[in-house]
């Protein structure tokens, strides 16, 4: 029997768990000090230790995550999310050991994984870019020179960075230089790479993007598109599929863009293509994403293809189980992430005990991807998400509808969490009318981020 070391923890944990059993395989599961006691744990069918608490001593040593996969005969490494997920150094790992990588090729990850090489591939190719820099920005001398033809304001970013890290708005010439080295800093130290680029700010835009998965047959297919805009500090807080914004002429664009892209890079897995849309409906490549996103969930609910499947499948060298003529999109779905913040206080992280916890009930079209339970703790090590609720309906007003009443249904007492906020959202007339960008939780819900 096949056997499926997850290389992470909580909800993703226990979502992949699912699949991997459902798909007849074993899964085995890897905790640090700090997690212990979490329900993925037990449900996994073996779990090891793997080592403290802070991630370079458990879920981001490489090589004791390969040492224990090889000490216990796993044929596939599945990363999930974050962490070891866009390691080009842990692929080789596997590679070397004879372990499935369930994710992109080497060489597809590697080129995507940098925004830089991504951006000069999408040019090549005539998917539409943002206007910037030409690559790197080697010196802060040239970055003047740039935002001032490009005009501000300007976006400055890490070229390997993610979730909002290493990217810092410029309105002015005086604040250039204390981002450009804070991106230089930040890009360094959370990805090994200190190089910079530049952007023209698109104000206000909407952030969309595509699901894509390909397989080792030169098949790739998209899954149609996710909004993501309402958010704070660039990362996400609620999700729906497909946008309420984008025309289909303009969908239709899109995933034709994004299938493009992947099939110049012969991508093999799962993979998240992330454009920036104006108010003209303009798009824009932004980055991609050669993992499984956090917000896949409501992608399977207006699909109905289950993406770890195909994932598990395609790295074993089989085809996607569906052609694109397959795909129908089948209503609308919303997904909320449950975080331990305090929305008010700028969503800092509020990390502690969850005394009790009710979640509603996973079935037909409510889906709950928990990572916690009563009496577990929340630590203040990694990502401060708890949960995913995901709601599913005919139409958008049936699929938000369901998801107010689904947060009611839940039952908290413990650590603060956004469950106040996540009410307040989805009974906000903008948001209800699907009228709203990522100058959402700011501008529109005054809140500070």
């Amino acid at each position: 029997m096949k056997r499926v070391l997850i290389a992470n923890r909580g909800a993703i944990a226990r979502r992949l768990i699912r699949s991997i059993h459902a798909m007849g395989y074993e899964s085995v599961a890897l905790y640090s000090d700090a997690d212990a006691n979490l329900p993925y744990v037990t449900e996994a069918t073996h779990a090891f230790h793997l080592g403290g608490a802070a991630p370079k001593d458990s879920y981001l040593n490489i090589q004791s995550i390969i040492d224990i996969a090889k000490e216990n005969d796993v044929w596939g490494i599945h990363p999930g999310y974050g962490f070891v997920s866009e390691n080009a150094d842990f692929v080789r790992l596997c590679e070397e050991s004879g372990i499935v990588f369930i994710g992109p090729n080497l060489e597809a990850m590697r080129i995507m994984g940098s925004k830089a090489e991504s951006k000069e591939l999408a040019k090549q190719v005539g998917v539409p870019t943002i206007p910037g820099s030409n690559g790197a920005v080697a010196t802060l001398e040239e970055a003047h020179q740039i935002a001032e033809t490009l005009g501000y304001p300007v976006l400055i970013k890490a070229s390997a960075g993610g979730g909002g890290i290493g990217m810092t708005v410029v309105k002015k010439e005086k604040k250039l230089e204390s981002a450009f080295e804070d991106a230089r800093k930040k890009g360094a130290s959370f990805f090994g790479d200190d190089t910079v680029l530049i952007e023209k700010l698109i104000q206000n835009p909407h952030h969309v993007e595509v699901q894509v998965l390909g397989d080792k047959h030169a098949t790739i297919v998209h899954l149609f598109d996710r909004e993501c805009s309402v958010q704070r500090r660039h990362q996400k807080l609620v999700e729906e599929a497909p946008s309420p914004f984008i025309s289909a002429e303009t969908r239709d664009k899109m995933c034709e863009a994004a299938v493009k892209l992947a099939r110049a890079v012969n991508y093999d897995n799962a993979g998240t293509v992330e454009f920036v849309v104006d108010a003209q409906q303009n798009f824009y490549f932004l980055e991609m994403n050669t993992r499984l996103q956090v917000e896949h969930g409501i992608t399977e609910m207006i699909t109905g293809v289950d993406i770890v499947e195909e994932q598990i499948r395609v790295a074993g060298g089989e085809k996607l189980s569906f052609s694109q003529e397959d795909v129908q999109l089948k209503g609308h779905a919303f997904e909320v992430r449950v975080c331990a913040e305090n929305p008010e206080k700028r969503f800092f992280p509020a990390p502690g005990m969850i005394e009790k916890v009710v979640w509603p009930v996973s079935k037909g079209k409510v889906r709950v991807d928990a990572g916690f339970e009563s009496g577990d703790a929340i630590t203040p090590n990694y990502d401060s998400m708890i949960a995913k609720l995901l709601t599913h309906g005919a139409t958008r007003k049936d699929a938000l509808e369901l998801m107010r009443h689904t947060l009611a249904e839940v039952q908290w007492q413990g650590t603060e969490t956004n469950l106040t906020f996540h009410q307040k959202v989805f009974e906000e007339p903008n948001f209800c009318a699907g009228s709203y960008d990522t100058s959402y939780v700011k501008d529109v819900l005054g809140l500070k981020v």
